[in-house]
């Protein structure tokens, strides 16, 4: 039971350090550093995360990629379900706190959203419904495959953070214009709950199309990326 409390309490801070470093980074700075500083703050928060707390969970702080783990066999249906659970606490921690610092300033408006995830009038470019899950289907695909391919036994120790922050950034880069990249539904959650029922009802994209990209890759990396016994 401890054990499994750690492994969630190590979920819910890691995922608490990449929504409030990556989406507080769009917020408070997205002016100055652009698109590309806003994806490397993401990646970067992503690999501190996981040299920290990797050893202790795994640091999935995702969940499509504990989704995928559970499917691929990876992680236990308990430990899936609490880290879930937690990701979602951690993300809305950070999503109020960046709420509550943005509330504080005369600069920022918080009713417009912060660092919201979306279409149509919530996408960067005001791209449709279907682009936008497309988007969101292939980029979590990728980001979930990364994931399940560095984190097998021949994969040189210590390298897996680093393949991750190329990913994640390389992928912010290109679904920035899209819906102001998620790839997480935790991060997606944590700052619509502060926004309210317009972005809370587009939720719907993020989970449908992060949950099937769980389900499809593992199948894919079974059939054609078959570890050797």
């Amino acid at each position: 039971m401890e054990s499994s409390f750690k492994k969630s309490m190590s979920e819910m801070v890691g995922t608490f350090l990449l929504v409030f470093i990556g989406c507080g980074c769009a917020v408070f700075s997205g002016g100055q550093v652009g698109w590309l500083g806003v994806s490397f703050a993401f990646g970067l928060a992503l690999m501190v995360a996981a040299y920290a707390l990797g050893p202790i969970s795994g640091c999935h702080v995702n969940p499509a990629v504990t989704l995928a783990l559970l499917f691929s066999g990876k992680t236990s249906l308990k430990d899936a379900i609490f880290y879930i659970i937690f990701q979602l606490l951690g993300a809305t921690l950070a999503g109020g706190c960046l709420f509550l610092l943005a509330k504080g300033t005369s600069t920022i408006d918080v009713s417009v959203g912060l660092a919201l995830n979306g279409y149509g009038d919530f996408s960067p470019t005001h791209l449709g419904v279907f682009p936008c899950f497309l988007a969101e289907f292939i980029a979590t695909s990728i980001l979930i495959f990364t994931v399940i391919m560095v984190t097998r036994p021949n994969v040189p120790a210590g390298s897996a953070p680093i393949a991750l922050f190329g990913v994640l950034t390389t992928l912010l880069i290109l679904t920035i214009p899209f819906t102001n990249a998620s790839m997480n539904f935790a991060r997606s959650f944590g700052v619509a709950i502060f926004h309210g029922k317009e972005s809370l009802i587009q939720l719907w994209l993020f989970a449908a199309s992060q949950a099937s990209a769980a389900i499809v890759v593992p199948i894919l990396v079974k059939i054609f990326f078959r570890e050797e016994k």
